[in-house]
């Protein structure tokens, strides 16, 4: 195992000329750190965390370009720790040949994503309004359901952006609830770890599941804590490698039928257009008008634990610029606090007013929001 392979006597010179001979070149690989075999001396394999992506991608080029990689096969460290395993989580594009050009990541010990299904009981008709929402959601649908009817023009990537509480983050969930699929809901944040790579490692390993467990939605909350527009970086640090991680698997290289990423942000004016340039579509969730906010105080007094004794019309006129989550979160709920702390059996109109009154106080006028 010790012994130097062929392509370890290769010169620069022979490297290039094989490679440009019809060759394709590895444009990333992203490794996972397996450890020692079993007959080695060596009692445990030691954890490695790489905490400077650079530096390892000089000492991991320096052993292995020119080899020729597929995923699930293994190589070998010939260096610091002889005969100690990684294993090709992902290349792209498969079977091809590590360059100098190569981008080369390692996942860290703890990186696990896993894809779940959502537990919470949504379905599209709890999503009150934003129809060109739900239009383009039962495209999806109709995608996921029979993706051979659309022959390559099936779709990929979406953006929902507008005001907080307005349903993105119900919608995406809705979808997986009524088609029964995976779906990944992850906060960008989150993305954002202590150390070079992380965030990139977890994206390819997000998409790596969503792949295995198809049909699967992506959806990726608050994206512009990642994917802010280049003069506003310095406001998140560098998430440059995040976002080109992104970038690589929003373009699809690897087969990504039956996979949806839809991203949500409250500001899309603030994206970086590399980003924002991916999605096909934006979707806008308005805030509701004065029929939907009925609506939604309707559905929401189905399960009050007290009679409503206000002037609906008064309610439906006062919460004007109200998104659905600020109707349900800072006015019933406020109102239905302050009755049952009164020890009252109703809400009554002074229970509203004192909760529209409370909300106000750090109510922000939705025209502010994309100025």
């Amino acid at each position: 195992m010790k012994n130097r392979t062929q392509n370890q006597y290769m010169t620069d010179q022979q490297i290039r000329q094989q490679i440009s001979s019809n060759r394709i070149e590895t444009k990333l690989l992203v490794l996972k750190p397996v450890g020692y075999p079993v007959e080695s001396n060596f009692i445990e394999s030691p954890q490695i965390e790489v905490t400077n992506k650079e530096l390892f991608e000089l000492y991991a080029k320096e052993q292995w370009v020119g080899y020729k990689v597929h995923k699930n096969m293994y190589i070998f460290d010939q260096k610091l720790m002889p005969d100690f395993a990684f294993q090709v989580a992902d290349v792209r594009p498969d079977n091809s040949y590590i360059t100098n050009n190569t981008s080369i990541l390692v996942l860290a010990p703890d990186t696990k994503v896993e894809l779940i299904k959502t537990q919470r009981n949504i379905k599209f008709d709890d999503v009150i309004g934003q129809e060109k929402a739900k239009a383009k959601t039962r495209i999806i649908s109709k995608y996921l359901e029979e993706p051979e009817k659309f022959n390559g023009w099936a779709p990929k990537n979406i953006l929902f952006y507008g005001m907080p509480g307005t349903g993105k983050t119900m919608l995406a969930q809705a979808l997986a609830n009524e088609l029964h699929v995976n779906i990944q809901m992850i906060k960008a944040t989150s993305l954002i770890g202590n150390h070079v790579g992380d965030g990139s490692s977890q994206i390819h390993e997000l998409y790596e599941q969503a792949r295995m467990k198809r049909p699967t939605v992506i959806f990726i909350d608050e994206i512009d804590a990642i994917a802010l527009e280049r003069r506003y970086q310095s406001l998140r640090g560098d998430v440059t490698e995040i976002v080109n991680a992104l970038l690589t698997e929003m373009d699809g290289i690897e087969n990504n039928d039956n996979v949806i990423t839809i991203c949500a942000t409250n500001n899309p004016s603030l994206l970086d257009y590399a980003i924002r340039s991916r999605f096909e579509e934006e979707i806008e969730f308005t805030l509701p008008d004065a029929k939907d906010r009925l609506e939604i105080l309707n559905k929401n007094i189905e399960t009050i634990p007290l009679e409503c004794r206000f002037n609906i019309d008064s309610f439906v006129e006062n919460t004007k610029g109200y998104s659905g989550r600020d109707i349900k979160e800072k006015v019933l709920k406020t109102a239905l606090h302050k009755a049952i702390s009164e020890s009252k059996e109703f809400i009554d109109n002074g229970d509203i007013d004192y909760a529209i009154k409370e909300s106000k106080k750090d109510f922000i006028k939705p025209d502010t929001m994309f100025s």
